[in-house]
């Protein structure tokens, strides 16, 4: 039976979490339909205490059927105007244990806009309620019809990436999980600026296709069988992945390498097999650093694509233990991009997959925080300031790129990271989700220190791997974690910084405005005769000096500030950064000759580094610098454009 299948241990010893979906298909992929067709049988456990009368799933693939679904309408354009560019699911079965029909009882909702053109998540009344504790079996049949436009899934004439292409299960959260005040199903529709959210689950899958392909996905090979002269048999098994996706494409080259215990299979086109290296090098500093730093990767094994440029709209996606990354033919060294795609798709195994927050309702807790990560992989194996790029004449931090991205974007206070993702007005969901939470974390670490903000992300993935977190489950362990290492420091929590960043619109700014210093003169006229300075041995050569600083912003976090006085001497001062504006007043012998604020760049939230220092002395050499820098940047993109 199914439900013992589930039990079973294939791949680890131990099952990693509750098991509360397994999914059992084989299906075929027909390479001129452009269909995959075949059954799937499904249970879904009650682990809740609450009697459940429904079930809800997914149907994402219906997204692609016309321009009137809601990712259609919420990005614009088209998926075609031919039969053959649609992309659709249908179900022609579907039966519960007790081979009761439930096809008649399936009825399209949408619970976010309404939109009765959107078929992509479907609700079924079960002729009986699931008690606690009960599992709920379905079997269904099903023909999906990939898309001829490649949004994450479907074909471009022989190649094939299959994501998001059966009846899934959404995730029924009881009171208490998350932000649940009474149990509910968490069924969301296919969105323009959304990924997903589901049950880590096992999945048994067998697919029949054309021999010629070459086929890879997120499941563990158990078996390939030949069926005749021009068509196989693979079966995969994979268990405790939030979904299953495959590629198939005959012109794959396949390379293998290992990791500790974890093999690793790369499938890319054979004109860039010269590239193989540079990306085993990327995931294995992934899979070292966030084995180190998060916790440990616990599967023996690990696909990603490279996919060909017919099917480039696949690229850069993740789906737990097979995701893909992004080149082309000619890709210069000195240009990481490639290595950040795979560091950063590899990198969800942990944020999307083992830990599986809601991308749908909270997209910064996987993609804000999977950037962080990037950002500091990236830079600490390819340089503090070259992650990105390393030319003599230029070069480009990967965490610089990240904030220079939320810097530079106008409608960087429309909005805070508490929306859901559709919600993101005027193009602010990847600045929002991705830049913004990023640089935020950033500051936080400046804050804490990164030791503290390691052991902040271990206690993480202690407590909520496998477990479905929220944003307020991973605010909860920061104030924790911080506490116990840092005592009342930062105050009684740290709530104050997460309703600045993360809750808030404000902007961060602070500058040096001035620099004085004022010679002190003896009293003349009508002075007091106590004045004690004019007693004072040289006297005449003390000065009364002022590093002048203000908030511009409104955002406040605690920020250093170092000046430096004549004799090479220096102070390192810090500010609440509360107030609108602080002086920092010396008498002595010296004059300040510079003064900076934030000198370790710890604040990346502040918007503006160019005034966050101030020299009494002028010095042409920076600005020459610049020019240089400047005029070199532009001829390097006019060769790249050359290219």
């Amino acid at each position: 039976m199914l439900f013992y299948a589930a039990q079973a241990q294939v791949i680890n010893k131990t099952p990693l979490s509750d098991r509360i979906t397994t999914y059992k298909m084989d299906v075929s992929l027909d390479t001129e339909a452009k269909t995959v067709s075949g059954t799937l049988e499904g249970y879904w456990v009650n682990k809740s205490q609450d009697t459940v009368p429904d079930i809800e799933m997914h149907l994402y693939m219906n997204a692609f059927r016309s321009n009137r679904t809601t990712l259609y309408k919420e990005s614009g354009g088209s998926p075609g105007s031919k039969d053959s560019d649609l992309g659709w699911i249908k179900v022609s079965s579907f039966t519960d244990r007790y081979r009761n029909d439930l096809l008649g009882l399936m009825k399209y909702t949408s619970p976010d806009d309404g939109n009765p053109d959107d078929r992509t998540v479907i609700r079924v009344i079960m002729p009986n309620p699931a008690l606690p504790g009960d599992t709920v079996f379905v079997k269904m049949g099903f023909e999906t019809k990939l898309p001829s436009s490649i949004r994450r899934t479907g074909f471009n004439n022989d190649f094939f990436f299959v994501a998001q292409w059966f009846p899934k299960f959404g995730v029924y959260e009881p009171a208490g999980m998350r932000y649940s005040r009474k149990g509910n199903w968490n069924c969301h529709q296919f969105h323009a600026n959304s990924e997903f959210y589901a049950d880590h689950s096992v999945y048994d899958v067998k697919i029949t296709l054309p021999a010629k392909y070459v086929i890879g996905s997120g499941g563990l090979l158990i078996s390939e069988t030949v069926v005749n002269e021009t068509k196989k048999s693979v079966t995969y098994r994979a268990e405790d992945i939030v979904d299953f996706a495959w590629t198939a494409w005959p012109g794959y080259a396949v390379k293998i390498d290992k990791w500790k215990n974890v093999s690793i299979t790369l499938l890319m086109p054979k004109d860039r097999v010269y590239q193989a290296e540079r990306q085993f090098t990327a995931v294995k500093h992934a899979l070292d650093y966030l084995s180190e730093r998060v916790g440990p990767y616990p599967w023996p094994y690990l696909t990603f694509v490279d996919p060909p440029a017919i099917g480039a709209g696949a690229g850069g996606m993740e789906y737990t233990t097979l995701f893909t990354t992004m080149s082309s033919l000619f890709m210069p060294p000195f240009f990481h991009m490639p290595e950040m795609v795979t560091v950063h798709e590899f990198g969800h195994a942990y944020f999307m997959g083992i830990l599986a927050s809601n991308e749908f309702e909270e997209p910064w807790l996987d993609e804000g925080v999977n950037s962080f990560w990037e950002e500091r992989i990236m830079d600490n194996y390819y340089g503090k300031n070259t992650g990105m790029m390393d030319t003599p004449l230029m070069t480009l931090a990967d965490k610089s790129y990240s904030r220079m991205g939320y810097v530079g974007f106008p409608g960087r206070q429309n909005v805070s990271n508490a929306e859901y993702s559709w919600n993101y007005p005027h193009e602010t969901y990847a600045m929002m989700s991705y830049l913004k939470t990023a640089t935020w974390l950033y500051t936080l670490m400046g804050l804490i220190g990164e030791k503290t903000m390691d052991d902040v992300f271990r206690e993480y993935y202690r407590k909520w791997a496998f477990r479905h977190p929220s944003g307020r489950d991973f605010t909860d362990v920061v104030n924790e974690v911080v506490k116990r290492e840092h005592g009342d420091k930062f105050g009684p929590d740290m709530n104050w910084f997460f309703n600045e960043t993360l809750y808030g619109t404000a902007v961060c700014d602070y500058k040096v405005s001035g620099i004085k210093n004022i010679l002190y003169h003896k009293p003349e006229g009508m002075v007091d005769p106590a004045d004690t300075l004019n007693k004072v041995a040289g006297a005449d050569s003390l000065y009364t000096s002022a590093a002048e600083l203000e908030r511009s912003g409104e955002m406040t976090v605690p920020v250093d500030v170092l000046i430096h006085f004549s004799d090479g001497k220096e102070i390192l001062e810090n500010w609440d950064g509360l107030s609108r504006f602080r002086d920092y007043e010396y008498t002595g012998h010296r004059k300040i000759e510079w003064v900076k604020v934030d000198p370790e760049f710890k604040n990346r939230m502040d918007v503006n580094f160019i005034n966050n220092s101030m020299t009494v002395r002028k010095d042409p050499i920076p600005l020459r610098r610049l020019k240089m820098k400047f005029t070199t940047f532009v001829q390097f993109v006019l060769s790249i454009i050359t290219i």
